[in-house]
């Protein structure tokens, strides 16, 4: 009998447990190999928390489940914590009947999930809002799509934000619709939004910003304009198509509030793709190229088709790891080695996720507490 250690979600530590299983076909096989690297790693970095939020329930009770992850004045000074980081408190203080008089603007669900979550935190549901814009306008990323030798697509994506109180809000949701998960992700306590999610046997999504506009500029698109935040639109997308194909035009062709790139891996050979936004429509699609010799994509926070700055070079970092590893040995594991890198994970990087639509089960999230890998 085996023994293998695994990240325990409820208690955030390694968990050791004999391996009764009798058979061992591929996929099992498969889970046991995550099951040991992850426990390798588990010792540096720790598993989030998961909470079910149930699609089925009335938008202001969905997130109800969080009041019994997270304490609510932890969860009201966290919260101040990122709105003050990001806007001065004259600027709040002189923003929020601005921002109770968009109220009326906010689209359904998000309308009713903010509404709750101002009722759990306890808190003026100004704040909530500015919270979630907050969170969409400085997230530095890392997203990796690649394909393997035998076409397997594996994505990965390190999510960086310059506070660290996050790490303690983080969190994977499982969104069950009629008693089944619809799909999943990785976020924050407090936001409605996705910048992380995957359809089971469909598709994986991550965005990474792409430093255009002003923050109140994106809110006023977002309300006035009635244009969709990025991350609300990943969320969208998760939820309703059907298919990768279907994914990268939703994902490319609705207005959104600010540009972005969203980066997409789907479950059959050359399903992985680069969509470079603005926020009337594509600017950019720049997809595997396996004739090429392209079987990875790397996007950071700057358009492809320029040189990186110098003071940020984590695309060429990423691009040298991928290489080094190879296409022969690129698997889940490979994948979180080379977002491991410094400075491809950094001071600042959140947390990193690893998946493959085709084998959902094996959806990976760490919050790092360290770059080693």
């Amino acid at each position: 009998m085996s023994v293998c250690c695994v990240p325990h979600t409820d208690t955030h530590r390694c968990m050791c447990v004999p391996d009764t299983r009798p058979a061992r076909t591929p996929t099992m096989k498969l889970h046991m190999f995550l099951a040991v690297i992850w426990g390798a790693v588990c010792a540096a970095n720790v598993s989030p928390p998961v909470v079910k939020i149930s699609l089925d329930d009335p938008a202001e009770k969905r997130w109800e489940p969080l009041i019994h992850v997270f304490d609510k004045d932890f969860l009201r000074r966290a919260a101040a914590e990122v709105i003050d980081s990001i806007v001065p408190k004259w600027v709040h203080d002189a923003l929020k009947p601005v921002v109770r008089a968009l109220e009326k603007f906010v689209p359904q669900p998000y309308a009713g999930e903010i509404t709750g979550m101002a009722s759990y935190y306890e808190s003026d549901i100004s704040d909530v809002i500015l919270l979630n814009f907050a969170y969409e306008v400085s997230a530095f990323c890392t997203s990796i799509v690649a394909q393997d030798t035998k076409g397997n697509i594996y994505h990965g994506r390190n999510l960086d934000y310059p506070y660290d109180v996050l790490r303690n809000l983080t969190i994977d949701i499982l969104f069950i619709k009629n008693g089944k998960v619809a799909y999943r992700g990785t976020s924050f306590a407090g936001y409605v939004g996705l910048w992380t999610g995957q359809s089971a046997n469909k598709f994986t999504v991550s965005g990474d910003e792409r430093d255009k506009g002003k923050w109140w500029e994106n809110l006023i698109a977002a309300f006035l304009r009635k244009s969709s935040p990025v991350s609300w639109l990943v969320r969208e997308t998760l939820e309703e198509a059907t298919d990768f194909q279907d994914a990268v035009k939703r994902l490319a062709k609705v207005p959104i509030i600010t540009d972005v790139y969203y980066i997409v891996g789907g479950v059959h050979p050359g399903e992985g793709v680069v969509i470079t936004r603005d926020r009337g429509g594509p600017a950019d699609i720049w997809p595997l190229d396996l004739l090429k010799g392209a079987w990875y994509r790397v996007e950071t926070n700057y358009d492809h088709w320029l040189p990186a700055p110098k003071q940020d070079d984590r695309r060429d970092v990423a691009k040298k790891a991928l290489n080094s590893t190879g296409q022969n040995n690129i698997n889940m594991y490979s994948l979180y080695q080379v977002l491991s890198v410094i400075p491809v994970c950094n001071s600042i990087t959140i947390y990193t996720t690893v998946m493959t639509a085709a084998m959902p089960d094996a959806y990976r999230t760490l919050i790092r507490k360290t770059c080693t890998n």
